[in-house]
């Protein structure tokens, strides 16, 4: 699996992966067999999933059974390969002439979905503390951002929810980005570009030159002016509300909160990913980088002014390997920062 590449007289490369099976490697026995591996990795709890399709024009191939364990490492021959962890068979395909079978498994972390509906009162209590509830619930370990640690919830019902959905609806309050990977639960600031400890992580710097295609495209961003959320005064027996922005044409959020507090807290939430969602860009890329994830912070060059200056975050990651080429995509929103050009 050779590919040629047009990125100024670099020598070609050979997309190399490693596959294993019930903690068998089976990526030598596949060799001409692969037709296509794509690998999907999104951020939040949404699972990641993987996508084998092999050629079984023989007919010798084993169906693998549903359930089975798939490790994966992708990257190029020459290089150490980049683990991209493991993922749980859940459908196969026979299908034909020519024979081929599909695979499709999803990441080992999210299968489980973190079952089972529940109903609790969460009263006077820390984010840090719902976290580390929810992770020892399921054998995870908790990593919450520093920024979000120490929020404090004056109250917050979880009524017949799985634990999924109640982590949505305070990723969703509290602009964060929930998810689960390699055993741990991880509820860090989104647009940020930070680790769970607050370390910032560095911008990866892409040229024009990697990509094949690219999609730019911005709407306006000041719709809103601002948001607008309520919240219950129980001293005054009255609902107050909170703005963050301008409240000429603000956004009104429906719940009321249980505290000026919460409110605020939603409402800036929804004021930043209001201002994130003004731009978006993808990208296809010609190699495929098998180090970038979803929250890597991304530094363009060679594209329009505005496009260039705007700092950008991965949100979605694709990673396409077939018997000719290892190639990927990106899509991107706009990092939370004053620097914007868009």
């Amino acid at each position: 699996m050779s590919v040629l590449t047009q990125q100024q007289g670099r020598p070609a490369r050979t997309p190399d992966y490693r596959l294993s099976l019930a903690g068998q490697i089976i990526s030598p026995q596949l060799g001409a067999r692969l037709q296509r591996l794509r690998l999907t990795d999104r951020r939040g709890l949404e699972a990641d999933q993987l996508d084998i399709t092999l050629s079984d024009h023989d007919g010798r191939l084993a169906l693998p059974p549903r359930g089975a364990e798939i490790q994966l490492e992708i990257g190029w021959k020459g290089q150490a390969l980049v683990d991209r962890g493991t993922y749980i068979v859940d459908e196969v395909e026979h299908s034909g002439t020519p024979d081929v079978i599909t695979i499709r498994a999803r990441s080992a972390d999210m299968r489980k979905g973190l079952p089972g509906k529940r109903s609790q009162s969460w009263d006077d209590i820390v984010l840090r503390d719902i976290i580390a509830t929810i992770a020892a619930r399921h054998d995870l370990e908790p990593k919450v951002g520093t920024a979000l640690a120490g929020i404090r919830l004056e109250h917050i019902d979880q009524t017949d929810e799985s634990d999924l959905h109640f982590l949505t609806r305070l990723g969703e309050r509290y602009d964060a980005v929930a998810t689960i990977k390699a055993g741990n639960l991880l509820f860090i600031p989104a647009g940020q570009a930070t680790t769970a400890s607050g370390l910032e992580i560095p911008p990866i710097p892409l040229r024009r030159q990697v990509g094949d295609r690219h999609r730019y495209s911005v709407t306006d961003r000041d719709a809103y002016s601002g948001v607008i959320a309520q919240w219950n005064d129980t001293a005054g027996a009255e609902r107050r509300e909170v703005i963050v922005g301008d409240a000429d044409n603000a956004k009104a959020l429906r719940p009321t909160y249980a505290s000026e507090d919460d409110a605020l807290a939603a409402a800036n939430s929804e004021w930043q990913r209001l201002k994130r969602g003004g731009a978006e860009f993808s990208l296809d890329l010609a190699e495929g980088r098998p180090e970038l994830y979803p929250e890597t912070p991304v530094m363009l060059s060679g594209w329009k002014r505005e496009i260039d200056a705007t700092p950008w975050l991965i949100t979605e990651v694709t990673h396409d390997i077939s018997d000719a080429a290892y190639t990927g995509g990106l899509a991107m929103e706009v990092r939370n920062s004053s620097e914007a050009a868009y």
